[in-house]
């Protein structure tokens, strides 16, 4: 007779000896879980951060709303002012930083679709083959004349109201128009005298998701290469890439910012600052893709086993830092001078590092910390050409890193940032 196997696990699996499987197993559920721990905060916090930014756009579409209802109906006396506040909306919530432009452009629209919607059923009638037609023709008209996405929407739903509402609502193309004109001039009217946003705050809410991405997926970059852990670059890489929405969003608020200091008579003074701003916005693009090619050499540097002497993760360390004084000092209004004495002494720590040696990632990488900086200093309001010389004199007096590694014997020289002002 077969004894039964026992088929419990063996002593030796039951208390783990001789197999990590598990060990690794729980570790990879422990990082996992992590993830998903700080994905979660990451969310709401990005929800919270999105709804902080639409509280002044919302309160301003709805007052504008309101007004226009107001005005087109007690005011100029039509019943049922329908278009008017949808014409204020449409005006401000579509078209942060070309507002003026979109209420032309939903005049224009109203225009087109009008004219057409009367011409087609003058001569062809009311009907479903009607609409259809009606709608093509303001469309492609609206095309070939070179019109705006804003102006060809509007045009072809002014054309569906005229077919769909003029045989039972009489003198419809006139109210049209005038709540066209009524709902644009009350956003204008609210963006520009009654509730005027400050241009500033939204700029600075606008710009810190872009610049605390930056910040942070380089001091993930600088533990990374401390403990070279490929995994955790290739994260920080990966994470910085996804970057456009935060870019789209600040030049969203820069556009937006500019129109409101521009038909604001109580923003006038910020025009100094936003103009500083806007030319800020161009190079913190640049200091984003030049840290995206510093981060991807890192993570090759580390999978080839390169050097990675002690200097280089301070270095990239130190441009986090200044991309966050950089951010802090725009919002308090300051001189940036903090932030450009840590893009120089990033700089210098790069030097260093290459003096005692790097491979041919490393030098990428130095590089890369060099153009960084530069990209820093010149949003922080230096001219480029300044800029450059500020970052060779960091640097130890040499040129860019285009040497091979230093040779053994070579003494380290240790420059120090140049005094500002």
């Amino acid at each position: 007779m077969a004894v039964a196997r026992d088929r419990r696990p063996s002593l030796r699996r039951r208390v783990g000896l001789g197999d990590d499987r598990d060990d690794v197993d729980s570790a990879r559920i422990a990082e996992a879980m992590d993830y998903l721990r700080h994905r979660g905060r990451a969310t709401l916090h990005d929800r919270l951060h999105q709804v902080r930014m639409a509280l002044g756009l919302a309160v301003q579409a709805g007052l504008a709303a309101a007004l226009a209802w107001i005005v087109s109906h007690h005011l100029l006396g039509n019943p049922q002012p329908v278009f008017a506040p949808i014409s204020a909306v449409g005006t401000l919530a579509a078209s942060v930083g070309q507002r003026l432009r979109r209420t032309v452009e939903l005049i224009v629209g109203v225009a087109v679709g009008v004219f057409l919607g009367d011409v087609l059923i003058y001569f062809l009638g009311t009907g479903g083959w009607q609409l259809g037609l009606v709608v093509t023709a303001a469309i492609l008209l609206t095309t070939f004349f070179g019109a705006s996405v804003a102006v060809v929407i509007q045009a072809a739903a002014t054309a569906v109201l005229i077919v769909t509402l003029s045989p039972s609502t009489d003198d419809l193309e006139l109210p049209r128009f005038v709540d066209a004109f009524v709902g644009g001039g009350i956003a204008l009217l609210v963006t520009a005298i009654l509730l005027p946003l400050n241009p500033l705050r939204v700029i600075n809410r606008a710009a810190r998701p872009a610049l605390d991405l930056l910040a942070g997926q380089l001091d993930a970059c600088a533990q990374a290469l401390r403990e070279r852990d490929r995994a955790a670059a290739q994260r920080a890489l990966d994470r910085l890439r996804e970057n456009k929405e935060e870019l789209a969003t600040l030049a969203e608020a820069i556009e937006g910012a500019k129109e409101t200091s521009t038909l604001s008579p109580a923003r006038w003074h910020r025009r100094s600052e936003l103009t500083h701003y806007a030319e800020a916005a161009e190079p913190i693009d640049r200091a984003m893709r030049n840290s995206g090619t510093l981060i991807r050499r890192s993570v090759t540097m580390i999978e080839d086993g390169e050097a990675v002497p002690e200097p280089m993760p301070d270095a990239v360390a130190h441009l986090a830092e200044a991309v966050r004084l950089l951010r802090h000092e725009f919002a308090a209004g300051e001189e940036p001078e903090q932030a450009r004495e840590r893009s120089l002494r990033a700089v210098s720590e790069a030097g260093r590092a290459y003096d005692q040696g790097v491979g041919f990632s490393g030098s990428v990488v130095v590089a890369q910390v060099r153009t960084t900086a530069s990209d820093l200093l010149v949003a922080s309001g230096i001219d480029q050409e300044e800029a450059n010389r500020l970052i060779r004199q960091a640097f130890g007096g040499q040129g860019a890193p285009d040497r091979g590694p230093a040779a053994p014997d070579s003494a380290a020289k240790t420059p120090s940032a140049p005094p500002l002002g």
